[in-house]
């Protein structure tokens, strides 16, 4: 069983990723296409069970409607340049309301772990070939932040108040 990151721990992935908009889905818990979540939303749906992957031309809007109910939601990130992804997490869970879990997949490694939380994300399948493992340390490169989504007062301006941080010169 694949294992992934969830709220910073490891853990066996118990859902089933569907690359294919078309075929029969398997049993228990499967994300599906945001292409086949539209044609079969009223019968996926009442399943309880299907979530809804996106690519990075998919518009986060096209889940409005279903932002309450899914349980599940990733974003494929299918090369690890591409940061099309953030930006869509982050309309799912301020615009959107999305609740639920936020997973990313593809080319996830750790360099991003520590973005990909700020922008909302709480489960990474992290890519192939890599370790689930290996990447929690990523959670923890940074130990200070110059946006404001990790601090309320940008570094500069902490620094600049006499903080913690000393000039180094």
């Amino acid at each position: 069983m694949p294992q992934l990151i969830k709220n910073r721990a490891v853990t066996d992935d118990r859902w089933t990723l569907v690359r294919m908009a078309e075929g029969a889905l398997p049993a228990g818990p499967t994300i599906v296409p945001l292409a086949r979540w539209l044609a079969e939303r009223d019968a996926l749906g009442a399943r309880g069970d299907v979530g809804v992957w996106l690519g990075p031309a998919d518009d986060p809007a096209a889940l409005a409607a279903d932002a309450k109910t899914l349980p599940l939601v990733a974003i494929d990130f299918p090369q690890f340049a591409d940061g099309r992804g953030y930006s869509t997490a982050r309309l799912l869970r301020e615009r959107h309301g999305f609740k639920g879990e936020l997973r990313a997949i593809g080319d996830v490694q750790r360099d991003q772990l520590a973005y990909l939380v700020q922008c909302g994300f709480d489960a990474f399948l992290i890519r192939e070939g890599k370790s689930a493992h290996d990447a929690l340390a990523g959670f923890d490169d940074f130990s200070d932040g110059y946006q404001l989504t990790q601090q309320r007062t940008p570094w500069f301006r902490r620094r600049a108040a006499g903080g913690t941080h000393a000039v180094v010169e």
